[in-house]
């Protein structure tokens, strides 16, 4: 959807209120499509005394994994918004300001960027997840496998076999 900006500065029009659901399904985060649910945003661009301004909020269900137990998670993202549209690409670097390409602005152009920049890199089913046994694959949240918890890594065995000899010697 895009908001025709001539009527905010042509008129006495104060704000042009937007609502919409966006399809997000094909975007790609991390190596998958975690959007599977409808986007909602909602918001305004407003004339605030010759400066336009862009205030808005997107929601979505973010589809995920436990970091620990790979168990499904759905995980409720919304973002909020408050950018100024400036037409000079000389700003282009300043965090609060949207810079314009015509007369008109999508809000999704806004408001999308803001929504992935809420994604964590790692979720959690709970926060004392105990994650997967790394020798059987056992859910260790739901069973006690019998895996030898003392496992050594290959890559210090030969430091394990240094402190067995000493323990020898001093015996």
């Amino acid at each position: 959807m895009k908001i025709d900006l001539r009527k905010l500065t042509g008129s006495n029009t104060v704000s042009i209120p937007f609502s919409e659901t966006l399809d997000l399904r094909e975007e790609t985060l991390y190596g998958a499509k975690p959007f599977q649910s409808p986007v909602q945003i909602s918001g305004e661009v407003s004339n605030e005394s010759g400066v336009l301004r862009l205030k808005g909020t997107i929601k979505t269900i973010y589809s995920t994994a436990c970091a620990r137990c790979l168990k499904p998670l759905d995980i409720l993202l919304t973002a909020e918004t408050d950018m100024i549209l400036s037409d000079d690409p000389e700003t282009e670097e300043e965090d609060d300001l949207f810079v314009l390409t015509g007369d008109s602005v999508d809000p999704a152009d806004v408001l999308v960027p803001a929504l992935i920049l809420q994604v964590q890199m790692t979720y959690l089913c709970k926060e004392d997840c105990k994650g997967l046994c790394p020798h059987c694959g056992a859910d260790r949240n739901e069973v006690d496998c019998d895996c030898d918890k003392k496992q050594i890594d290959p890559r210090f065995a030969a430091l394990r076999a240094l402190l067995d000899s000493d323990e020898d010697k001093s015996t």
